[in-house]
């Protein structure tokens, strides 16, 4: 059972990013066609992966056993902070779910949606995790001890690397 509830550290970057591009093509589809229904799958997924990395998440399983293998060499990065990103995405679908839904607030449910686009592309075209950077600051702010993820103390100085392409 823990086998299940855990979260790989470190994760393929590469896969993240995949996920992420889908996020965002799933929210934009509810956007234009007013399938807010879409938020549910969505929650899903983010709930899937956060609890239990991609195990239980098929578009996890997809991105990580299917296409990112086809991408090149993994881009390996620390697990704790997309885990919080999970989180955070889990938490934003589950209420946009039960906005439109349950109580019918398309507005509410709307704002959320754009913010999975804006977020999503974010990760998915430039590398850029605004969860995994609200991480950062909570553990300069010592809201998240060191220990709970020590390969993340300098996220703010890192630089990255260029990807390397096979010769």
């Amino acid at each position: 059972m823990n086998d299940l509830f855990s979260f790989p550290n470190p994760v393929n970057e590469k896969a993240a990013r995949v996920v992420a591009g889908v996020v965002a093509l799933t929210a934009l589809l509810a956007l234009a066609t007013g399938w807010r229904w879409l938020l549910i799958p969505l929650a899903y997924g983010f709930i899937a992966r956060a609890l239990t990395g991609p195990t239980l998440s098929p578009l996890g399983r997809l991105a990580m056993d299917v296409i990112a293998p086809r991408l090149g060499e993994k881009k390996q990065v620390a697990g704790p902070p997309k885990r919080f990103a999970q989180a955070i995405g889990a938490v934003c679908t589950t209420l946009g779910a039960i906005f439109a839904v349950g109580f019918g607030w398309n507005t509410a449910a709307d704002v959320i949606l754009v913010m999975m686009v804006v977020f999503a592309t974010l990760e998915s075209v430039f590398a850029l995790c605004v969860g995994c950077k609200m991480f950062a600051v909570l553990m300069r702010l010592g809201l998240i001890p060191e220990e709970v993820c020590a390969e993340c103390n300098n996220i703010w100085t890192r630089v990255p690397q260029p990807e390397q392409t096979p010769a």
